[in-house]
């Protein structure tokens, strides 16, 4: 028995999400049905509320309600140091450690020429004109990539550190207390911490 057209969208979209199967896309379909109106309304609001109200820092790429961001703004942190991180919630998973006291670039993704991902699909060149923009003002520059340890993690490393060389830049990772082929969002605070201490030259 297939499902009728509104149920069978709604656990389509359901499916979209990262991590979700088509049976938990129809559990979490079931309970909205099912649900109070107030609460599907809620969940509804608060969806339209952060697609129309959360943009993208101007300077570093982290989600935020105004640019530049408090990070970005905070004078308290370290100016000369930038992390750079392949996704936003890495930024909330690296300031949970209370660890990094630097700023942070958001790329957006990392290079994968077989999805044709290449260079210009990230917000490398922002990162380049930050890193310059910076030196011009007198700061001697390190930039810490703290990207997952994939295949794809490790070729966008090398990449930048090469167009950041000439530029006299330090460039370094963090440490691989992280396992091959994890993602930063679902490392423990401790393991985060350690990584960050333990960063190498690239």
């Amino acid at each position: 028995m297939s499902f009728i057209p509104p149920l069978a969208d709604l656990i389509d979209a359901f499916q979209q999400l990262p991590g979700v199967g088509p049976k938990t896309a129809q559990r979490y379909a079931m309970h909205m049905l099912q649900a109070a109106d107030e609460k599907t309304e809620k969940l509804v609001n608060s969806l339209q509320s952060a697609k129309a109200d959360i943009i993208a820092c101007e300077q570093c790429h982290q989600w935020c309600m105004a640019t530049p961001c408090k990070l970005c703004t905070d004078t308290r942190r370290e100016q000369n140091v930038l992390c750079v991180v392949e996704s936003a919630q890495d930024v909330f998973a690296l300031e949970r450690t209370q660890s990094f006291h630097g700023k942070y670039h958001v790329l957006g993704g990392l290079l994968s020429p077989m999805d044709g991902i290449g260079p210009d699909a990230l917000n490398i060149k922002t990162l380049l004109d930050r890193v310059q923009s910076l030196i011009n003002n007198g700061l001697t520059m390190e930039v810490l990539f703290a990207l997952s340890p994939s295949t794809n993690g490790e070729m966008t490393s090398l990449y930048m550190a090469r167009q950041l060389k000439p530029l006299g830049v330090n460039t370094t990772r963090i440490a691989y207390g992280l396992p091959v082929g994890g993602d930063l969002d679902y490392a423990d605070q401790l393991t985060l911490s350690r990584a960050l201490d333990g960063r190498q030259g690239i």
